[in-house]
């Protein structure tokens, strides 16, 4: 099969052929460059409108035969350059009289890595300009593990050198300026397996206007943002039990960003696939690569069916070229020590050791600084909890220098291998008590809530909350909305029946919660499609 691509979600016009058979890929990009400032929707659509029948022309001219099928980038991204794509495309099928394949970007970025890396069922981390997001493939869909609450990584970069004065695009500027920096101390803000970028940006301008040198700021900023990514990326792999990662997207290319993420498989003992420059950032080549898998698998559209979507979510694509048997969350308990995306875990007959053990990826300073105010954090909320009647273990022991918990053993499984209607309300019974007490869980997953009775004498079965090392006070709604958001997003990667159990979830929540804080959870939803 021979596929003609076509991307042009924001700034890059491309056009790629993929030949199946000769396993080759050519692109031809031409890349939109604003003369100043990040990029200007009008402009982009006009140096789309130009650029976008030169790249088709160059890149059929290297095809050596037929095409089969176009396929085009549908969405996400700039509507008046994803309508030139589009127009373009249905142009071209209708001319060649071949298939039109829609796809959706996102989804190509993190479909080339797979492909390329030959992973079976791998996590997936997207780090773009206007994005960034974990996913995990799921009975027939790419579900959306984490995600950014406010802004895409790169488009958060380039905020800061925009304030600095640096020309589109900032992430390279950055990459370079870092090489001469030193660590200063930056926000890190980590909700579950969610991010937020908006108060590090925020800091990191002040940090600049107050004189820290740039080269400081660039160096803590990656650091900082890297590691949230890269933590939060484990936090999947543990959430789902997946031993294998792959990268996705411009940001991808930072040669900091992906040593971090190699550190990080490497000490848990995971598989990771950065692939090559030319298919991280936004390139024709990954639409060409996944339109070929959809046609092949007969996902195909017709004109009337081929309105672009600037809005599109990864979640919402139907993937029809994956079986079910290749979903995550495989996960079975095994054995006494347990490794968890921040600790190792001792089970003993009646005690549990946890130990937050040193991150090589992470900067030494913050890294010490994480697991010690984590495991003070963790100590504290898990008996307050106890005091406002939620299940929770007895802390007997912890040392916040070493990292060191030591805990009563509770339940006999996680509740990702034990998931019934009765427990999920359960949990929503747990939150809306510690909310209603003024404090949030903060990584409310699945893995992190034990259920059963334990081996020995009979004893209570019952619905534990463990691990509150992310949690903190507040009397915010949204930070109660986020709890809500996260269990939701573990419960869809690793249930089969995650959109009854979310409605059993919100039901118990609103009979033993706030309501203000569900209607919060809607504005937290949408504040995570891809604009």
């Amino acid at each position: 099969m021979r596929v003609l691509g076509i991307e042009g979600t924001a700034w890059a016009a491309s056009a790629a052929v993929y030949d199946e058979d000769a396993d080759s890929v050519f692109i031809e990009t031409d890349a939109y460059q604003p003369d100043s400032g990040g990029i200007h929707p009008r402009e982009a659509a006009e140096h789309m409108s130009d650029a976008v029948p030169e790249v088709v022309e160059t890149a059929l001219a290297e095809a050596d035969g037929d095409i089969d099928a176009v396929s085009f980038s549908r969405g996400p991204g700039l509507g008046p350059c994803l309508r030139t794509v589009g127009t373009a495309a249905r142009a071209l099928a209708q001319t060649l009289d071949v298939p039109l394949v829609g796809v959706n970007h996102m989804v190509a970025h993190l479909e080339i890595g797979r492909q390329q890396s030959g992973f079976d069922s791998p996590v997936c981390l997207n780090a773009s300009g206007a994005n960034a997001h974990v996913l995990g493939y799921r009975n027939g869909r790419y579900r959306v593990l984490g995600e950014t609450m406010d802004t895409g990584v790169g488009n958060a970069i380039d905020k800061f050198t925009r304030h600095v004065g640096w020309s589109h695009p900032g992430g390279p500027k950055v990459e370079e300026a870092a090489k001469d920096g030193e660590y200063v101390e930056l926000p890190y803000v980590v909700k579950g397996m969610d991010f937020s970028f908006s108060g590090i940006m925020s800091a990191a301008k002040d940090a600049y206007d107050d004189g820290t040198p740039v080269e400081d700021v660039c160096y803590s900023l990656q650091e900082n943002v890297f590691a949230m990514l890269t933590e939060v990326a484990e936090r999947a792999l543990s959430l789902t039990g997946s031993d294998e990662l792959v990268l996705g997207g411009g940001v991808g290319q930072n040669a900091r960003l992906r040593e971090m993420l190699g550190e990080m498989c490497d000490q848990r003992g995971a598989s990771f696939h950065a692939p090559e420059p030319r298919f991280l950032r936004d390139n024709a080549g990954m639409i060409a690569v996944l339109g070929a898998e959809m046609a092949r698998a007969g996902d195909t559209i017709s004109v009337e069916e081929s309105a672009v979507d600037p809005d599109f979510r990864p979640d919402q694509v139907d993937v029809t070229w994956r079986s079910d048997e290749e979903s995550v969350a495989v996960w079975r308990e095994n054995g006494a020590e347990v490794k968890g995306a921040e600790a190792t875990v001792e089970i003993g007959d009646e005690r549990v050791t946890k130990r937050r053990l040193p991150k090589r990826y992470r900067h030494p300073e913050l890294d010490a600084r994480l697991r010690r105010d984590r495991t003070v954090l963790e100590a504290r909320l898990t008996s307050e909890a106890r005091r406002h009647g939620v299940p929770t273990p007895v802390v007997y022991d912890v040392d916040p220098r070493e990292g060191v918990l030591v805990f009563e053993c509770v339940g006999e499984a996680d509740l990702r291998e034990n998931l019934t209607p009765d427990r999920v309300r359960d949990v929503a019974q747990h939150l809306a008590a510690i909310h209603a007490a003024g404090f949030v869980h903060g990584d409310p997953t699945t893995r992190n809530v034990r259920v059963g009775r334990r081996d020995g004498p009979p004893g209570p079965d019952r619905t534990y909350l463990i691990d509150f090392g992310l949690g903190y006070y507040t009397d915010d709604a949204e930070d109660y909305a986020m709890d809500l958001h996260v269990f939701a997003q573990s419960l869809a990667g690793t249930s089969d029946d995650a959109e009854e159990l979310r409605r059993e979830f919100e039901a118990a929540y609103a009979e033993a919660g706030d309501d203000t804080v569900l209607t919060r959870l809607r504005a937290v939803e949408g504040r995570g499609r891809y604009q």
